[in-house]
């Protein structure tokens, strides 16, 4: 049975690090410049100060999947408490039920248990989530793009 939690970052850190290269080789851009190297103690000073959530999607204990949003108020809106999705993942193999519906519904419960009044998700375009959030309801309303700079 697949059920989703409410966890601790920084005490599930380690099992986090063994999907976290499945997700990596599967969306980044960019793998052959631009190693997999998180600052998990952003996440983690983030979390202590109460700005990160993270919610973990379980098959019979094992984590299978998660999310993680950083949650504050926006820095244009500041009286509109908002929820921006850092990143989200469900294992390969479970995408076809209703993990990914199950992951999100569970994650706007706890945001407005939190008082968050906004919420923004996003997906790779090589990858797109758009379906999942459409059928959630969740409205599109910025296209971002990327051209690689560097050496």
């Amino acid at each position: 049975m697949i059920t989703c939690h409410i966890e601790s970052f920084e005490e599930r850190l380690e099992e986090l690090q063994t999907l976290l290269p499945l997700h990596y080789a599967e969306l980044a851009l960019n793998q052959d410049k631009v190693p997999l190297s998180p600052q998990y103690e952003v996440y983690i000073d983030r979390e202590r100060a109460g700005g990160l959530l993270f919610v973990t999607l379980r098959d019979a204990g094992v984590m299978v999947g998660y999310f993680i949003g950083f949650i504050a108020p926006g820095l244009h809106y500041s009286t509109c408490l908002t929820c921006t999705m850092d990143i989200f993942y469900v294992r390969k193999d479970l995408r076809t039920g209703r993990a990914g519906v199950n992951l999100f519904r569970f994650v706007k419960t706890e945001l407005k248990r939190r008082g968050v009044q906004r919420w923004f998700v996003g997906s790779k375009v090589h990858a797109d989530a758009s379906v999942l959030f459409k059928y959630l309801k969740f409205a599109p309303c910025e296209t971002y793009y990327t051209m690689w700079i560097g050496d």
